[in-house]
């Protein structure tokens, strides 16, 4: 993994400001404390094509502070997935992809928040998730990661919004931007980040996995503010 490009100033909560979707909430919930923006690029390596996970990834590690303290880099976290034997010698260095099971394996191994897992079977894209992923973010849960077969390119859920009648958006927050984007406003009239309506976010075609991000323990305060 060799640095070809300049590193760019990481954007903190960037889908604030966004304005709701449809007609309006029946029941709105949106992640709390704070995270920060990872994408293609953004530490000056060129990852396009294969770092989406890994970037997903860094945005659940930055959570829920919001600071790029104790986030892994990328060559970081592959040597950590070779260490522990979830990946054959020769991982190190690759352009290999990672999913939400090697995330949830990175977050404990390097003391990040812990990723819950969850896997979603084929055909059933991600509609009979929305009342968990409600609850997840209602009750304080980070971002959740989101990866599948079909529909491979990870991406992060931020939020739910529901209703009226059978309306039904989640928040995505998409790694794949390549560049050096100055604010979160530039990001959300690109599409990076924003409320999408479930039926078409996601491939009712491919499994999926998720990864949801909660605080450590009781005795571990959230920053809510």
């Amino acid at each position: 993994l060799t640095a070809a490009i300049a590193p760019c100033a990481l954007l903190k909560d960037v889908h604030l400001g966004l304005a709701l979707p449809g007609r309006g909430p029946t029941r709105l919930a949106v992640v709390s404390g704070h995270y920060l923006y990872y994408h293609y690029g953004c530490d000056g390596v060129d990852d396009r094509g294969w770092g989406c996970g890994y970037r997903t990834l860094q945005t659940l590690f930055s959570w829920p502070e919001g600071r790029p303290v104790a986030v892994p880099e990328l060559a970081a976290m592959q040597a950590a997935l070779e260490d522990m034997g979830d990946k054959p010698p020769g991982f190190r260095g690759s352009q290999s992809w990672i999913g939400c099971v090697e995330a949830s394996l990175c977050l404990d191994h390097f003391g990040g928040p812990q990723g819950r897992l969850r896997h979603v079977t084929r055909g059933a894209g991600l509609q009979g998730e929305l009342e968990r992923l409600y609850s997840h973010f209602a009750g304080g849960g980070g971002p959740v990661m989101v990866g599948g077969d079909a529909d491979a390119q990870s991406k992060a859920l931020l939020g739910v919004c529901l209703g009226p009648g059978t309306e039904a958006y989640v928040l995505v927050l998409d790694p794949h931007c390549w560049g050096a984007p100055k604010n979160p406003s530039e990001l959300q009239a690109a599409g990076w980040v924003g409320w999408q309506e479930v039926s078409t976010a996601f491939d009712p075609h491919s499994f999926y996995n998720l990864c949801m991000t909660s605080c450590n323990s009781q005795e571990q305060t959230c920053a809510l503010d």
